[in-house]
């Protein structure tokens, strides 16, 4: 299979290029910059990569150097992936440009270039309404409702491929809930919590809360998944991708402390219980056969264990 990544650089780009090309799939990729240290060998070295601005229209050189690859897949990652870079209550212009723009043009581009590939479009759980911790699990069908804005426009993008696939694009939505690992940066919850146990000087542990409930996989695990629905997916169907179990932010906490071996306390900068949305994933296990197989232990020391090789 021949790939297209958007977004490879970035933290879910680098872990899918790694994937498809130990499948033996060919790849090329695009961002808006260049590798980052962070970027596996191999992926430098067999990843050609071209530079381009979600937040800019497609340009002629795009579209022709896709033309010349001719891709049987687009895996669209390419977001502001941060919720807190969107804006608050409303998105900001460059959040539109990017996240709904920026799908717009991939999906014209997909049906402009020969190949007709398959457009995989990666959007969020943050699309849900909110749960309640009495029955925190949503199927696909459950109702949508984003109270934030990286959420809206995320459902914004989601209706910009539906829109799409009546025309006749092939194009399969991945609604990925929280993932972690090795690499990503410490603005979220794992990677910030281990990037200072690896820091042997803090004397506490700064955290949100230690009463968050949430869906987290891990990346390895969620690529896997991205590959299995570009294969098996149904064309104009939304997916979630997610662990399917809630786990408890103060567990993972204690699972860090005890890795570490250190019982350094938490502060809370704004205790309280968070029910995040909790993935039914019996869509995406049916059409694909797909399984977590990475434990969440195995998560947290693999992430634990990256920090303190950047800090030796």
């Amino acid at each position: 299979m021949k790939a297209l990544i958007t977004g490879v650089t970035g933290f879910v780009g680098l872990y899918l290029a790694e994937h498809l090309l130990e499948c033996g799939d060919e790849v090329m990729g695009c961002a808006l910059g260049n590798w980052t240290d962070e970027t596996p060998d191999r992926v430098r070295r067999d990843v050609s990569l071209f530079s381009w601005d979600m937040s800019d229209s497609q340009s002629d050189g795009v579209r022709q150097q896709v033309e010349r690859f001719a891709p049987d897949c687009v895996y669209h990652l390419a977001a502001l992936s941060t919720p807190g870079d969107c804006g608050g209550a409303t998105p900001t212009d460059r959040a539109v440009a990017i996240n709904v723009g920026g799908t717009r043009d991939v999906l014209q581009l997909a049906a402009d270039v020969e190949s007709r590939p398959r457009v995989l479009v990666t959007s969020s759980a943050y699309v849900y309404a909110p749960v309640n911790s009495d029955n925190p699990a949503v199927a696909e069908d459950a109702p949508v409702g984003p109270v934030d804005a990286y959420g809206q426009t995320k459902l914004a993008a989601e209706r910009e491929c539906l829109a799409r696939a009546d025309d006749g694009v092939d194009v399969v939505i991945a609604r990925a809930f929280s993932q972690t690992g090795p690499r990503q940066i410490p603005r979220f919850m794992l990677p910030e919590w281990a990037s200072q146990f690896a820091d042997e000087q803090a004397k506490s542990i700064r955290v949100i809360t230690l009463d968050s409930h949430l869906d987290l996989s891990d990346v390895r695990d969620t690529v896997t998944a991205y590959r299995l629905l570009a294969q098996h997916g149904q064309a104009s169907e939304i997916y979630n991708v997610g662990s399917g179990r809630c786990v408890c932010s103060g567990d993972v906490f204690r699972q860090l402390q005890e890795l570490a071996g250190q019982s350094r306390p938490a502060v809370q900068r704004s205790p309280g219980r968070r029910q995040h949305p909790i993935a039914d994933v019996s869509r995406l296990i049916a059409a694909t056969g797909w399984q977590p197989r990475i434990p969440l232990e195995r998560t947290i020391s693999d992430t634990l264990a990256y920090w303190r090789s950047r800090s030796a």
